[in-house]
C-alpha cells in the first residue's frame, strides 16, 4: 500500500461531505475518492441486510480504485455494517457514531437533544453508548425523517426544511437542552438553520473533527500518511444529482476535484 494512495469515503449521499471537509482541512496533501450513493438514500430507513450489501458494494469499488483507508462517512452504515466490513476486507476503516458521549460529559444542564436517523437510533452501537453515558442525562430524541431527502434534492434552504427543523428542534429547546447532537452526516449542512431557533448557549455537536483526528492517527499508526507536499486531487462519484453535489462541494471550499457518475 503506497503512502500516496488516496483515502476513500462513502456515504448514502452528499452528507459525508461534512466529514470529507474536516479530513481535507486537517490533511490537505491527501488525495481522496468519495462515493455519494444518493440513489439509495436514505440508509437510515433500510434494513441492516440492505445496508451491509450497499456498504460492501461501495467498499469494493473504492478498493478497486486503490484507496489505502476507508472512512465510512455515514452514521447508519457505521453502526449497521462496519463490523462486517472489517471482517471481510483487509484495509483500515474509520467509522462514525453520534457524538453523544462528549455532549453528555459536557452538559451542565444534564439535558441533551439528539437528532438522528431511525437506523442509527435503533443500532446496538448507539444504544450501548447511550446506556454508558446517558444514565444521568435527560435526553430528547428525534428521528430526522425527511431531512436527508430534502438535502439530496437540493432543498436545503426551503420553507419545507425550515418547518421540519422547527418541528424537531423546538421541543429540545423547550425542554432546556444545552447540547444538540447531530447524529447524521447530512445534518451539519443544516447547522445555520438550527442555530436560528436555538439560544446562544446551546452547543451543536457533530462528529466531523473527531473523525478527522482519528483518520490522521490511523494513517500514522499504519505508516501510510502522505508526507509529500504535492497539491491533492479529489474524485467524487455520485449516482444522484451532480449539481447538488457540486454546490455543496463549493460550500465546503473543495478544490482540484472532478465529479463522475457512480456505476459500480
Amino acid at each position: 500500500m503506497e503512502t500516496s494512495s488516496p483515502i476513500g469515503f462513502f456515504d448514502s449521499g452528499v452528507g459525508g461531505l461534512t466529514i470529507w471537509k474536516e479530513v481535507y482541512q486537517l490533511l490537505p496533501f491527501e488525495d481522496t475518492i468519495y462515493i455519494a450513493d444518493s440513489a439509495n438514500a436514505p440508509y437510515g430507513e433500510k434494513t441492516q441486510q440492505e445496508i451491509i450489501h450497499l456498504s460492501k458494494k461501495n467498499t469494493g469499488f473504492l478498493i478497486q480504485q486503490g484507496v489505502k483507508l476507508i472512512v465510512v462517512a455515514c452514521n447508519t452504515a457505521t453502526t449497521m455494517a462496519i463490523s462486517t466490513l472489517r471482517k471481510e476486507f483487509d484495509i483500515p476503516f474509520i467509522g462514525i457514531e453520534p457524538a453523544f458521549k462528549p455532549a453528555a460529559l459536557k452538559s451542565k444542564a444534564k439535558k441533551v437533544g439528539v437528532l438522528a436517523t431511525k437506523g442509527t437510533l435503533n443500532s446496538t452501537l448507539f444504544n450501548e453508548t447511550y446506556r454508558r453515558f446517558g444514565r444521568d442525562i435527560d435526553t430528547t430524541i428525534r428521528v430526522g425523517k425527511g431531512l436527508v431527502e430534502l438535502i439530496e434534492n437540493g432543498k436545503k434552504d426551503t420553507l419545507e426544511m425550515r418547518e421540519l427543523i422547527s418541528e424537531y428542534i423546538t421541543p429540545m429547546v423547550e425542554h432546556g437542552v444545552d447540547h444538540i447532537v447531530l447524529g447524521c452526516t447530512h445534518y451539519p449542512f443544516l447547522r445555520d438553520l438550527i442555530q436560528e431557533i436555538t439560544p446562544n448557549h446551546v452547543e451543536i455537536i457533530d462528529s466531523g473533527e473527531a473523525v478527522a483526528r482519528q483518520t490522521l492517527k490511523t494513517l500514522n499508526s499504519h505508516h501510510i500518511l502522505n508526507n509529500t507536499k504535492q497539491p491533492s486531487q479529489h474524485k467524487f462519484y455520485t449516482n444522484g444529482k451532480m449539481d447538488v453535489l457540486e454546490k455543496l462541494l463549493l460550500d465546503c471550499k473543495g478544490e482540484n476535484y472532478s465529479i463522475n457518475t457512480y456505476k459500480p
